[in-house]
């Protein structure tokens, strides 16, 4: 699989897995068959923003806007895309 992200690319969480905020855990998860992943850090924020509409630029423009101040937030966005298709969580549109 070809995991080099595009910023006209546009992705969406896998088919049977659910992104949900965790009252319990006081974070964004990743909930699936096999169990749930809890989200550290922005990787919430990237996903919340995923539609299966918007492209990665798209969301790295709009995170850029709502974090003006954060350092490297355009290769950390990538890099949760990375991550996000190297473990089964998203799906390219």
């Amino acid at each position: 699989m070809d995991n080099h992200i595009q910023h006209t690319d546009i992705y969406a969480l896998a088919h049977h897995h659910r992104f949900q905020w965790e009252e319990a855990q006081q974070s964004y998860v990743i909930l699936f068959p096999e169990g749930m992943v809890k989200l550290h850090g922005g990787a919430g924020e990237v996903l919340k923003r995923l539609d299966g509409k918007v492209t990665v630029g798209d969301v790295v423009a709009d995170l850029k806007a709502t974090f003006p101040d954060a350092a490297e937030i355009e290769s950390d966005i990538i890099g949760m895309f990375e991550l996000g298709l190297t473990k089964g969580w998203l799906r390219k549109v």
